[in-house]
C-alpha cells in the first residue's frame, strides 16, 4: 500500500522509527507526525527547544531552514519552523512564539541569517543571539517595519532619507598593525547585481571578509500572500532567472503534495529533461566565469558559445531561453513532440563532443591549473555548520544532494553518478561541476531513450494544508514551504542554495590575495537575487 506521501507502508515506518531515534526517546518522540511530502513534524514548547536542538546537534544534524508564519497556531500570534535534516529524513521542529524567542545560532551557526531574517520579517527578537543586526532590511526602512506581518499591505513605503552615524550598518571592527580594508561594491564595474564585500587585508593577504547583501530586496515572499497557487508559479520563477525550472518545480511538487495529486509519468520526464538542461546553462556560465576571471578567454570562449547554444535549444523546445511557463501544478503546460525530442537528441550528442574539446583546452593550460589549485579552499567541516550544498559541498567532500537524499520525480529510478573531491579549492569545484555536465549529459540521453508515452499534465485541485519540498539546484538544495489556506497562499517560504553558501566565501577567501577574490567568487557562482528576495 501506498500513502499521499509516496513512500510504501513499510518505508514510513522505518523513517518514523528513525526520526524518533534522532529526537530521543519519551514523550517528545511519540508527538511526531508526518507530513504530505515524507517530512515530520514536531510541535514543542520553548523550554523543551533547546534541550532538543542539543540533541539534534550530537546527532549530527544540519538546520537547512528556519521561518516565521503568522496566525499558524492559535497558541501565539507566530510560530517558527525549524527544519533540520540527517540523511533522508527531514524534521520540522514547531515552536509558537509572541516578539521573543531563544536563539540556536551558538549550536547551528546557520541560524544566524534565517534568525536575522526573521527579526526583520516579522519583528521576532532573538535577545540572545551573537548577531542581533538587521539583514535584508537596510538603513533605508523605517524602524518598526516589518513587512511579512500580515498587517502590511503591499504598497509604497516611507524611506529613510538621511541616516545618522550611529545608526549605520555595523561592521565588525578588524584591529592590527597593517591592517587596512578594502571595500568592493555594492556597484561592480560589470552588470551584475549589487553586493557589497569588506576585506580586511595585511600586505596582500585577507585576513578577514564581511559580505553585506539584500540590496536587491523585492518582497518575494510577500507577492505570493493571498494569491492562488496557480498564480503564484511565476513568482516563484522569479525569485532567480536562471533557476527558474528548479524553483517552479519545489512551488509545483509542494502543491501537488498537499493535493496529494502526483504529476504523470511523461510531465516528471520532461520536467527532468528541462531540470538537467538549466544545469548545464548554470554551470558552463560558471566556467566561461572562472576562465575570464584567470584571463584565460581561449577557454571562455568555448563554454560561452555553447552556453548560448543551450539557451537556443532551450527556447526552441520551450518558447523561453530560461525555460519559463513550463512547469505548471500538475506536471508541464505543453508536451514536446517527437521531432523536438529527435532534435534535442542529435544536439546533445553534438554538444558532448565540443565540450570535451574545450575541456582538453582549459585542463592542459598549466596557467589556468596554477590559478585554480589551491585557491579559495572551503573546509569539510563547515558544510553542515553553514549548510553547504551543492557543487561546493561536493568539491570539499559532501556527498549531499538532494536528487540522491530526498529522490522526487524520477530521480529515484535515475540516481545522479556525484563525483565527490576532497580538496575543496576552485579546480575542485571547475571539475566537480564539469564531471556534473557529462552526468546530466548522459541523464538526458537516458531520458530521451525511455520517456513514456501518455498525459503531461494532471489536474490538480487546490487543498488547504502545508508542505514541503526540496529541489537541487545547479547550486545546491533549495527549500520551498508552502502553506495554504482558504485556497489561497497564506505562506510562500523559499530558501535557494545560495542563502547559505554566500557565507561559505567569508571563509573560501582567507588566506588568499584580492586579485584571486573573483575567481573564487565566480567559481562558487551564488545568486544575488535568490538570496535578497
Amino acid at each position: 500500500m501506498t500513502t499521499d506521501t509516496g513512500l510504501s507502508d513499510a518505508q514510513e515506518n522505518a523513517g518514523m522509527k528513525y526520526v524518533k531515534k534522532l529526537v530521543g526517546s519519551g514523550e517528545l518522540a511519540q508527538r511526531i507526525t508526518m507530513g504530505h511530502n515524507g517530512e515530520y513534524y514536531l510541535e514543542v514548547g520553548e523550554e523543551e527547544f533547546i534541550p532538543l536542538t542539543a540533541t539534534l546537534a550530537t546527532r549530527k544534524c544540519v538546520l537547512i531552514g528556519l521561518f516565521c508564519a503568522e496566525g499558524f497556531s492559535p497558541v501565539a500570534r507566530f510560530s517558527l519552523f525549524s527544519v533540520f535534516e540527517k540523511k533522508s529524513a527531514v524534521l520540522i521542529v514547531i515552536r509558537h512564539t509572541g516578539r521573543r524567542a531563544a536563539s540556536i545560532a551558538g549550536t547551528f551557526p546557520a541560524a544566524s541569517w534565517f534568525e536575522r531574517e526573521c527579526r526583520d520579517g516579522f519583528g521576532i527578537e532573538f535577545p540572545d543571539a551573537f548577531d542581533t543586526r538587521r539583514l535584508f532590511l537596510h538603513e533605508s526602512y523605517p524602524s518598526g517595519f516589518h513587512p511579512l506581518e500580515k498587517s502590511f499591505r503591499n504598497g509604497k513605503i516611507e524611506t529613510v532619507q538621511s541616516v545618522d552615524a550611529e545608526d549605520e550598518y555595523p561592521f565588525r571592527p578588524v584591529h592590527g598593525e597593517g591592517v587596512y580594508q578594502v571595500p568592493v561594491g555594492p556597484v561592480h564595474a560589470g552588470i551584475i547585481e549589487p553586493g557589497h564585500f569588506r576585506f580586511s587585508v595585511i600586505g596582500e593577504t585577507i585576513f578577514n571578509l564581511e559580505i553585506r547583501m539584500f540590496y536587491k530586496h523585492r518582497g518575494i515572499e510577500k507577492l505570493a500572500e493571498g494569491r492562488v497557487p496557480q498564480d503564484c508559479i511565476v513568482v516563484a520563477e522569479a525569485v532567480s532567472g536562471d533557476e527558474s525550472v528548479a524553483n517552479a518545480t519545489g512551488f509545483c511538487l509542494a502543491v501537488e503534495k498537499i493535493a496529494q495529486v502526483p504529476a504523470p509519468d511523461r510531465a516528471w520526464y520532461l520536467r527532468t529533461i528541462l531540470l538537467e538542461l538549466e544545469r548545464i546553462c548554470s554551470h558552463l556560465g560558471d566556467q566561461a566565469g572562472m576562465l575570464i576571471d584567470v584571463a584565460f578567454p581561449l577557454g571562455a570562449g568555448q563554454f560561452a558559445v555553447l552556453r548560448e547554444d543551450i539557451f537556443r535549444m532551450n527556447a526552441s523546445l520551450t518558447g523561453s531561453r530560461f525555460m519559463r511557463g513550463m512547469v505548471v501544478a500538475g506536471g508541464v503546460a505543453k508536451d514536446l513532440r517527437k521531432e523536438q525530442l529527435a532534435e534535442l537528441g542529435k544536439f546533445i550528442a553534438r554538444f558532448r563532443k565540443r565540450y570535451r574539446v574545450g575541456l582538453k583546452i582549459v585542463l592542459s593550460t598549466t596557467s589556468v591549473l596554477d590559478r585554480f589549485a589551491t585557491t579559495g579552499t572551503i573546509r569539510r567541516g563547515l558544510l553542515r555548520p553553514l549548510s553547504i550544498t551543492g557543487p561546493a559541498a561536493r568539491a570539499s567532500g559532501g556527498k549531499v544532494d538532494v536528487r540522491s537524499d530526498h529522490p522526487y520525480g524520477i530521480y529515484g529510478i535515475f540516481p545522479p553518478d556525484n563525483t565527490v573531491l576532497h580538496d575543496g579549492d576552485v579546480l575542485s569545484r571547475f571539475t566537480v561541476k564539469a564531471s556534473e555536465i557529462m552526468d546530466s549529459l548522459e541523464l538526458l540521453e537516458q531520458l530521451l531513450e525511455t520517456i513514456p508515452d501518455g498525459p503531461v499534465k494532471a489536474e490538480v485541485p487546490v487543498q488547504d494544508g502545508y508542505a514541503i519540498s526540496l529541489v537541487e539546484s545547479a547550486r545546491g538544495q533549495n527549500l520551498c514551504w508552502i502553506w495554504i489556506r482558504n485556497g489561497r497562499i497564506e505562506r510562500y517560504k523559499i530558501r535557494t542554495a545560495s542563502f547559505c553558501n554566500w557565507q561559505a566565501i567569508e571563509h573560501a577567501v582567507l588566506g588568499n590575495i584580492v586579485p584571486d577574490f573573483p575567481v573564487i567568487n565566480k567559481s562558487l557562482n551564488l545568486s544575488y537575487a535568490g538570496t535578497d528576495l
